[in-house]
């Protein structure tokens, strides 16, 4: 078997912390991995839409339903975390190949009260007796309500803890064990601070169990 040799570069804690920002902030973004890409979309009390991306939603749970996301420190006007608290609600919106340049855009850095919507080709989108705006075109959308947040003093951070009230998605994406293949939608990932990538579905295996080597669902 051909061995594939790397060479592998080394970087200490100290090394880092010397780097200059930019170099940081890209390594650090980016050495832990591909990360969720998604839109959330939400609404202040005044009725100002407001979508903005958001690259660290993660699965918590089934049973509830429940989703988590990293909201950065808010020593600045953060309109999302604001709209949030205020109203309780908000969207989560997956990012498909011909959103990426609007939808990276919406990190801009805008005046409070400022809708990205008006900013870019992205489109709120209703649902019936929902007021908070979906993202147009987007393949899965999420309908949350906000439950908790628990703030992280090691960075300033706070990490948000929602459910899923409504859950809807392009039917094609769905396999009958309820499994959505997401790159049937071209939706994307995020690689760093400003990556994007577009994920193909390689296998799916069955669950795993002790002593029984791994089973795929897809025939070779």
């Amino acid at each position: 078997m051909l061995q594939i040799i790397f060479n592998m570069k080394h970087i200490s804690r100290d090394d880092i912390s010397q780097m200059e920002k930019i170099e940081r902030l890209n390594l650090i973004n980016s050495c832990t991995g591909y990360k969720s890409a998604s839109l959330i979309g939400t609404k202040s009390l005044d009725g100002k839409s407001n979508v903005a991306i958001f690259s660290s939603v993660t699965h918590l749970g089934s049973n509830p339903a429940m989703i988590g996301f990293i909201m950065r420190p808010t020593t600045v006007p953060r309109d999302t975390y604001k709209n949030i608290k205020e109203t309780g609600y908000f969207t989560i919106n997956h990012i498909t190949v011909d959103m990426i340049a609007d939808a990276h855009h919406t990190s801009a850095n805008y005046e409070p009260g400022i809708s990205e919507f008006a900013k870019t080709n992205l489109e709120e989108e209703y649902k019936i007796n929902i007021e908070t705006p979906f993202v147009k075109g987007s393949p899965v959308q999420m309908y949350c309500k906000y439950l908790n947040e628990y703030y992280i003093k090691e960075n300033d951070t706070i990490h948000v803890i929602a459910s899923i009230e409504n859950l809807f998605f392009v039917e094609d994406l769905e396999h009958k064990d309820g499994w959505l293949q997401l790159d049937r939608a071209n939706v994307v990932a995020i690689n760093g601070l400003d990556g994007y990538c577009l994920p193909t579905l390689i296998n799916r295996y069955q669950y795993a169990r002790k002593e029984i080597p791994s089973t795929s669902f897809i025939k070779k």
